[in-house]
């Protein structure tokens, strides 16, 4: 770690694993760097303070209900939270930015400006009002986050194109995203869809800077130039870090650290490693088509099935007796996985993912080929530039079918197809691993970035 540069950034992660993770390896960077850490957040889905002894954790109310938390749309629960966040918010870093050392009298050290997640709308009034200069961290890639403000756009036309034949077209205003997966990803009632992306889009374009933590110019070349260009401040693809700062110290679930032994009595890339991440949800035919596929293809397997992430049941009740024990046989069943330490265990052939970002760029780092299949919003993309653009995995296309499963994985694991995909994974692995090295794009753009905080 770097000498203590006197400075403060404070850190607003917006409560969900996906956005917490980032955020703390944002924050871990930023410390190793000499900055002191800040962390505001919100009650719900709170942080371990306790596993973060290095930084100062300032709780804020955020008033939700238990039944507001058990919404299953993202875009309702993020309108409620910036609704009934700001005024809490508000008078925590105004106290924040006026407080004393308690002990000394003498002035706490100054605070250079506020980071927060781009789901997060209302900073920016705030951060102004207190004269805060204020930068967004973005978890999504540069070429999704451009386009997916055409979303609302999009939706109005996606009756049309649910009755288009040409369903295996990439759609014009956001390739590389087919028609059949878009249709999918708006096909979910979002009526607070538009209006919250307008908000996003103004909060962005009024800060002080744009931090994508999951790009780098190896991932998203073609449209860093373009984000430049439409949104006139300062960006910074600092690439994925996840090999220098793990995220398992930031997970909001008990992990089961009894994967890692497991893996130990397996044989060289031989288990698919099987997680649909911190918020998909499935049916309990879907669990037992997968659990098929996976028992019938004759590898082992670990599989994560988050405790109610079943739909009408608290965990595996709808795996048959008889399927269980067919499944013990070759798999291994847990509630959470440290998964950073998974994917770069020696036994890991492949890995059967929902795609959201954080998975994706964690398979990458560790040159794990995939199979996917997403559930919702940005992950069909990332599905896409895995399968189509980078090639480094299979495409389920949506079936969730225990015939599919089990071919996608042999033809991952056994023949030319395989082979290929797993050399090109090879070479992206690579990559993204210069690009975070010194002198690489990524290690560049962080150098840019902390010049840049330090300079405010």
């Amino acid at each position: 770690m770097d000498q203590n540069n006197g400075r403060r950034v404070v850190l607003f992660p917006l409560p969900i694993q996906g956005c917490i993770n980032p955020m703390f390896q944002m924050a871990k960077i930023l410390h190793s760097k000499g900055f002191s850490i800040t962390v505001i957040h919100t009650r719900f889905n709170a942080p371990k303070a306790s596993s973060h002894p290095l930084f100062t954790f300032l709780e804020i109310q955020d008033g939700l209900s238990e039944t507001d938390i058990r919404t299953d749309d993202n875009t309702w629960l993020f309108t409620l939270l910036n609704r009934r966040c700001e005024a809490s918010f508000r008078e925590c870093l105004t106290k924040l930015l006026g407080s004393s050392d308690s002990e000394t009298g003498e002035k706490k050290q100054m605070i250079s400006c506020l980071i927060h997640d781009s789901g997060w709308t209302f900073t920016g009034s705030v951060a102004e009002s207190l004269k805060l200069p204020r930068l967004v961290l973005n978890v999504y890639t540069v070429s999704y986050f451009r386009s997916h403000f055409a979303l609302p756009k999009l939706r109005r036309e996606v009756n049309l194109l649910s009755q288009d034949s040409d369903q295996d077209d990439v759609v014009q205003e956001f390739p590389p995203l087919r028609k059949k997966d878009l249709v999918r990803l708006l096909k979910e009632k979002r009526e607070y869809l538009e209006p919250y992306l307008n908000m996003i889009l103004e909060s962005t374009k009024s800060s002080s800077g744009i931090i994508f933590v999951m790009s780098c110019e190896e991932l998203d070349q073609d449209s860093l130039p373009k984000a430049r260009e439409e949104f006139k401040v300062p960006i910074f693809a600092i690439g994925p870090s996840h090999s220098k700062f793990p995220a398992s110290s930031s997970s909001l679930f008990t992990q089961d650290e009894t994967c890692i032994p497991w893996l130990d009595k397996q044989e060289d890339r031989s288990v698919i490693y099987v997680s649909f991440g911190s918020l998909a949800s499935m049916t309990g035919p879907e669990l037992i088509e997968i659990a098929c596929g996976l028992r019938n293809s004759g590898q082992p397997f670990l599989l994560v099935v988050r405790v109610g992430s079943v739909k009408g049941t608290e965990w595996i009740e709808a795996i048959p007796e008889e399927l269980m024990a067919k499944v013990n046989e070759k798999g291994k069943i847990v509630k959470w996985a440290p998964q950073q330490e998974v994917l770069k265990h020696r036994a890991i052939g492949g890995f059967l993912t929902h795609n959201g970002m954080n998975s994706v760029v964690e398979s990458i780092c560790e040159g794990v080929p995939m199979i996917c299949l997403p559930c919702f919003w940005d992950q069909f993309l990332y599905a896409r530039l895995v399968s189509d653009v980078w090639r480094v995995g299979l495409h389920l296309e949506h079936r969730i079918e225990r015939n599919e499963i089990e071919s996608a994985i042999r033809r991952l694991l056994f023949g030319s197809e395989g082979e290929a995909i797993r050399e090109r994974m090879t070479l992206l692995k690579d990559k993204v691993e210069r690009s975070v090295e010194e002198n690489g794009s990524a290690y560049r753009s962080l150098e840019s970035l902390i010049d840049h905080i330090s300079s405010f």
